[in-house]
């Protein structure tokens, strides 16, 4: 059965349930493979698969950031979407990798600053608070005065 076909949407189920499974299957097999169809179906037609991928790759992040790190660029592309769930899933996923991918979420601070500040989800904002507080201090007092 492919990843798509498990996700929680595809079982028409409406709980997280099976999200979580799936996210648990796949830190325990360290299955590499099973995350980068779940990083390509972030792009699905169907926005629940969309929502389904993001929510399993944020909770594979909590466990086992490693799995997901050098995903970074594709989690910080979702930045712009027009669909929050989206948004605010690719937040929590960078706020799970900062300490792995410090440089490349650094790179993209401005990006995150500004999506805690027009996003309106107080989701969003207190995962970019997460990732400031992981950032080097001395980078982070420079970018935050470059703001002011």
């Amino acid at each position: 059965m492919s990843v798509p076909d498990r996700l929680a949407t595809a079982l028409n189920r409406r709980d997280e349930v099976p999200n979580q499974e799936l996210a648990h299957q796949i830190v325990r097999e360290n299955d590499a493979a099973a995350v980068k169809e779940l990083i390509v179906n972030l792009h699905h037609k169907h926005k629940g698969i969309q929502s389904d991928c993001i929510k399993v790759l944020y909770e594979i992040g909590a466990a086992n950031p490693d799995l997901i790190a050098k995903y970074y660029r594709e989690f910080g592309k979702l930045l712009e979407s027009k669909h929050n769930r989206l948004v605010w899933g690719a937040m929590m996923a960078l706020d799970t990798i900062t300490l792995r991918e410090p440089k490349g979420i650094y790179g993209m601070l401005s990006k995150i600053l500004k999506v805690a500040d027009t996003s309106g989800s107080v989701i969003a904002r207190d995962q970019a608070v997460g990732i400031l507080v992981k950032l080097e201090p001395s980078r982070l007092t420079n970018a935050i005065a470059l703001r002011c």
